[in-house]
């Protein structure tokens, strides 16, 4: 058999789509592991914060890098059920992967899972002072403003510059001197100048969503029903 110049050619080289095929079975990179921060030191605590009752499940996940590395397969065959509570931990971890932290999540002073905040007076330089802050009042230094910031436990006042203090996130000043913000405490004994947050079950948590008459198909015939019945009980 003679075969052709262009079937050599052909045969000899490969075609433009195996080599993309080529390139595209690349292996992809892991995703990196982020840092414990302060107030989320370990695996245990994350899974607390972010509520749905996933810290049944801390004994499971025995290191901060496998909570980072696992794969819903993986999560499966370790009994992390059901799979709403799978999909749930993964959009979570990747939210912290991220940098996006619930409340709390800004704190550089944090002891057994318990970070300390303090409202303070910042000097502001006269030149950027707001028409507000140029005139002294009875409760605060004129050329200043409050914030509040994150002590070390047991501090009345923070150990940094005040060019570096910045407002914790999440967290309000009511008045003059009452912290509020969620899953904030006051502190007794500090006339509302101190409070603090605690790392406690579900306080990161993204509550989920409920059903109101049924769903979208359904709702519309369940209030049909119910006006009818009252139709028919308002009635003599």
């Amino acid at each position: 058999m003679i075969l052709r110049p262009y079937i050599l050619q052909g045969a000899s080289k490969p075609t433009i789509h195996k080599q993309c095929i080529r390139h595209l079975h690349k292996p992809i990179a892991a995703p990196p592991i982020p840092s414990p921060i302060p107030f989320i030191p370990d695996a245990p605590t994350f899974l607390t914060v972010i509520g749905r009752k996933l810290s049944q499940h801390s004994a499971k996940i025995p290191s901060w890098e496998a909570l980072f590395s696992l794969t819903s397969p993986q999560l499966r065959e370790l009994g992390v059920e059901p799979a709403r509570s799978r999909r749930y931990l993964l959009h979570m971890r990747e939210r912290f992967r991220n940098g996006l932290y619930g409340i709390g999540g800004d704190l550089t002073e944090v002891k057994d899972g318990v970070g300390e905040l303090r409202v303070v007076e910042v000097p502001v330089p006269k030149a950027k002072a707001p028409a507000g802050l140029r005139l002294a009042t009875a409760s605060q230094t004129p050329f200043t403003k409050r914030l509040v910031v994150n002590v070390a436990p047991g501090e009345e006042a923070p150990n940094k510059p005040f060019e570096e203090l910045r407002s914790v996130k999440g967290v309000t000043l009511k008045g003059l001197r009452t912290i509020c913000g969620p899953h904030v405490k006051p502190i007794k004994g500090t006339k509302g100048l101190g409070a603090q947050i605690v790392v406690a079950e579900g306080i990161w948590e993204q509550k989920r969503g409920h059903k109101v008459d049924g769903g979208e198909r359904r709702k519309a015939e369940v209030r049909a029903k119910r006006r009818s019945e009252e139709r028919k009980n308002a009635k003599p």
